[in-house]
């Protein structure tokens, strides 16, 4: 493969959960990208110390940035990257994604080599970093069953395998599902499906433009050469917080969820119902239960829990309304 002086890939980056991750992951895609790029940053209304940090790098570096004064649906941000990709290729990249060498090159060799619309790499979770896969390709379709019933089909290979394991068995393979934390589609693919789905504000939105890019006839490929990893973990300052809480949101989950059943005209079965049940999970599990094992000393108490989980929940329903006002006065704004 020839690889032309002009660049052929637009990096996008956008917030995925929390802001305190940022830096890591912008200087790991300097250090560990040799192919020609273009970089978009969407900075969703990061708190000041990241904020300044991103507009030092963009000064330094010339890449673009984009800064809002608000906090962005995750399809909202990329689609704000996008209006700023003109290359062949747009690479999605969330906030809190490390990349390893040699990644940029495999994607796109695999898209140049395919003529894949969708190239998605092993993506690895947690840390030791590149240690754990998270997502080795996967199945996302529509099914009828006996009884006439669109249902989802909906499965992640390899989660939880070792890397080093699993690695030498892997190869390049068409799949059917690739996921945003880092993913490589060809840019002509939005000149037909428009823009990415909004109203999927915080979850399922990668099932939903997969199932759209088969449905129009183009391919999803799983690329093992590629391997990068998303971190994922509690708010780590107080300043992510806020956005933690809202992105995680019931409001934006049901929404979403919602969203994907109507427009796949899906059956509400178990599927849907188990998401219900688990409503808010990150939210308890990664600030709720820690704050009340520091408050009692490290022994929890679930009585206390239940209670500071209740107290949450309205609270995340302010900040969901606040949210649904802030972005009615923006929309304002952008037709007087």
């Amino acid at each position: 493969m020839t690889l032309a002086n002009e660049p052929l890939v637009t990096i996008v980056v956008v917030p995925r959960e929390r802001f305190s991750c940022a830096q890591r992951s912008l200087e790991s895609i300097y250090e560990h990208t040799t192919l020609p790029f273009k970089l978009v940053y969407v900075d969703g209304n990061a708190p000041f110390k990241v904020q300044q940090y991103l507009k030092a790098q963009a000064e330094e570096k010339s890449f673009h940035l984009i800064r809002t004064d608000y906090y962005l649906y995750p399809n909202q941000a990329r689609n704000l990257g996008l209006t700023h990709a003109n290359t062949r290729y747009v690479v999605f990249v969330d906030n809190d994604v490390i990349v390893s060498p040699g990644w940029l090159e495999a994607l796109v060799q695999c898209a140049e080599e395919t003529q894949a619309a969708v190239v998605g790499p092993l993506m690895c979770q947690h840390e030791p970093l590149h240690t754990e896969v998270h997502f080795a390709g996967g199945e996302s379709h529509v099914w009828v069953d006996s009884t006439g019933r669109r249902r989802l089909r909906e499965k992640m290979y390899q989660q939880g395998q070792k890397v080093a394991e699993l690695r030498p068995r892997l190869q390049r393979q068409e799949t059917e599902l690739a996921e945003f934390h880092c993913v490589l589609v060809r840019r002509e693919v939005f000149d037909r499906l428009g823009f990415l789905d909004e109203q999927l504000f915080n979850t399922k939105e990668h099932l939903d433009f997969c199932m759209s890019v088969r449905q129009m006839g183009g391919t999803v490929y799983f690329e093992p050469d590629c391997v990068v990893t998303y971190v994922p973990g509690p708010p780590l300052e107080l300043s992510d917080l806020h956005y933690y809480m809202l992105r995680w949101s019931d409001a934006w989950t049901l929404g979403s969820l919602h969203r994907l059943r109507d427009k796949w005209n899906l059956a509400e079965d178990g599927y849907f119902q188990s998401k219900y049940k688990k409503l808010g999970w990150r939210r308890y599990g990664t600030i709720i239960e820690p704050f009340v094992r520091w408050l009692t000393f490290g022994a929890g108490n679930r009585f206390l829990t239940r209670a500071f989980a209740k107290v949450e929940h309205y609270l995340n329903r302010f900040l969901t309304d606040r949210h649904i006002r802030i972005q009615q006065q923006v929309r304002q704004q952008g037709f007087s």
